[in-house]
């Protein structure tokens, strides 16, 4: 399958500040790609300089075929665009805002826009400084979906999106990957992205990390459990749970945390069998799975 994105040693340099380094990766056409990474790793660089709206330091990106930047009129054109944040003139109202972009792509089926607006429970009528979060979010989606651009590139695209739409729009994304269409899907979410993609870049500190299929994520993902006894606990208990590390005392001895990688289960049980008061488990943010998984690596680097 054809690459429809190339990036090759791309880097942004902003004197002092980092921007993104020797950024190598390819999307395939037809497939749904993750972009991951912590906030302020370099993602909305990378999707900048892809759409020609930066010019890069070093390196080359193409979008089918075309540069970036020298060509950026034309990849525009084949390219439906969520920024992060999705700001335009606070008078129009959402319906105005979407005639107007449709106008500047030379006109767009408005059965499409319709079908959209209905799917995402748009109120077009309003103006869009009179829009929740969410609203303003549809009104993104809606301009970014509506021309079935061959390239969908989506910066936090379920940023302030009830459940009930996030549903909508995990939908629309499987319509675009039946069609044979691509999605290029940046995100911080990593349940969403394991949801929704076939493939991921995983970007730390504006260094590419890992470029892998979704399977990878598999890896990340682990539990962080606290579990609290009555009287004081031993970090032995824990000791032949297959999967669980970093086990340590906490509260006087009272209260165990560890990390599971797995299932659950067999730590509730040996909870269970030492008469548990209380567990919390959550999934670690982003940021403390790269600090996990990366930070040791990086600082071998020297």
């Amino acid at each position: 399958m054809s690459a429809i994105i190339e990036t090759e040693s791309l880097t942004k340099q902003y004197g002092a500040n980092r921007g993104i380094s020797a950024v190598t990766f390819a999307v395939s056409e037809g497939e749904v790609f993750g972009f991951l990474g912590p906030n302020g790793a370099g993602k909305t660089t990378t999707i900048r300089l892809l759409l020609g709206l930066l010019r890069p330091t070093d390196g080359s990106a193409r979008i089918a075929g075309l540069n970036c930047w020298s060509q950026a009129p034309d990849v525009k054109q084949l390219v439906g665009y969520l920024p992060g944040e999705f700001n335009v003139d606070p008078a129009m109202t959402g319906a105005q805002i979407i005639e107007y972009l449709g106008n500047l792509r030379g006109g767009v089926d408005q059965h499409e826009v319709k079908r959209l607006v209905e799917r995402l429970g748009l109120d077009p009528g309003k103006r869009f400084r009179e829009y929740s979060r969410g609203n303003k979010q549809k009104v993104g989606l809606i301009q970014a979906f509506m021309h079935k651009p061959r390239l969908l590139i989506l910066d936090e695209p379920t940023s302030g999106l009830d459940p009930l739409n996030q549903q909508e729009f995990h939908t629309m994304v499987a319509e675009v990957r039946a069609e044979g269409r691509t999605v290029f899907l940046s995100s911080h979410d990593l349940t969403e992205v394991e949801r929704l993609c076939d493939r991921v870049g995983i970007i730390r500190e504006g260094e590419l990390v890992r470029e892998d299929h979704i399977s990878v994520l598999k890896e990340l993902r682990h539990h962080v459990v606290e579990i609290t006894f009555p009287g004081p606990a031993a970090t032995g208990w824990f000791g032949d749970v297959p999967s669980v590390s970093d086990v340590i005392l906490m509260n006087g001895g009272n209260t165990v945390q560890l990390t599971a990688q797995e299932d659950l289960a067999k730590v509730i049980q040996v909870a269970a069998a030492h008469h548990a008061v209380s567990l919390i488990a959550r999934e670690p943010s982003l940021e403390e799975v790269f600090l996990r998984y990366y930070a040791p690596e990086q600082d071998g680097r020297g």
